[in-house]
């Protein structure tokens, strides 16, 4: 009983810090594909397109970049949907356009506006555009469901410990006449605790991967049925998530039962009843 009182908040635990470090991820994902456009005067030669290409890669927050031609640009405007202006214009009124997405770490409103300024002031460009509203909300938006998640998160946490500290000292309450036994046939403390130190470590961790193996599964479900998950997938966070379960669960099961044991070798024997 102990063991699946354990494993329960743990279960819980793991799918709140699933859903913060989704959280994390799911920001990092958004700010990674805003994508900036930087439209080039015409007429412009290769070799100056080519300069500015190699200007533009150069800088620091640039994370991927493509140049896109008239004709790509056209392929791209026809493919979302628009009509065919060839029975109407005879030339392609589409400029030609270098378009990249940031690092996360730049993708703020000042610091686009910054990047903005610094690239309308080259030769040939006539305008740089990207999604001034949407970073400006994203940001915003993020750093108050991060807030919110996180104080579950801590709150929560507070509330496994108690929990999982009051189921195992629940269950030592039902040993304490044998501790007690032991005690008054001369044991020592340490040869009393040990092999319920040892238990609670057993316990702690079989409690750890029967809720890390239920998280999982609860996880891969989710990116069946959504499969947007998978792209902000994260092997590292999942292992560092599973290895903070099992951490909690054998700490606090070893460290409830262990001073369970100390506080039954204290009391007198009438106290037992």
């Amino acid at each position: 009983m102990s063991i699946l009182g354990v494993t329960l908040v743990l279960l819980v635990l793991g799918i709140i810090g699933w859903l913060v470090i989704n959280t994390t991820a799911i920001g990092e994902h958004f700010r990674e594909n805003v994508e900036v456009n930087v439209f080039l005067r015409e007429p412009i030669t290769p070799a100056d397109s080519a300069a500015l290409v190699q200007y533009i890669a150069s800088k620091p927050y640039v994370k991927k970049m493509t140049f896109t031609t008239k004709e790509m640009a056209k392929k791209k405007y026809l493919s979302d949907g628009n009509e065919d202006w060839d029975g109407i214009l005879t030339e392609n009124p589409l400029p030609q356009s270098i378009d990249f997405s940031m690092k996360k770490n730049y993708v703020e409103s000042d610091t686009l506006k910054n990047i903005k300024t610094d690239l309308e002031k080259q030769t040939y460009v006539t305008e740089v555009k990207y999604p001034e509203s949407l970073v400006a909300n994203l940001n915003s938006n993020l750093k108050k469901i991060s807030l919110i998640l996180f104080a579950i998160a801590i709150l929560l946490s507070l509330v496994v410990i108690v929990l999982i500290d009051n189921t195992i000292r629940l269950a030592m309450f039902s040993n304490r006449f044998i501790i007690k036994t032991m005690q008054m046939v001369g044991a020592t403390r340490w040869f009393i605790t040990k092999p319920m130190d040892i238990r609670a470590i057993i316990n702690g961790a079989i409690s750890g991967v029967i809720a890390i193996i239920v998280v999982y599964a609860l996880i891969k479900t989710a990116e069946g049925v959504v499969p947007e998950l998978r792209a902000i997938h994260s092997a590292g966070r999942l292992l560092f998530l599973f290895g903070s379960m099992l951490f909690l669960g054998i700490l606090i099961t070893l460290v409830s039962t262990h001073t369970s044991v100390l506080k039954y070798l204290t009391k007198k024997l009438d106290d037992l009843y």
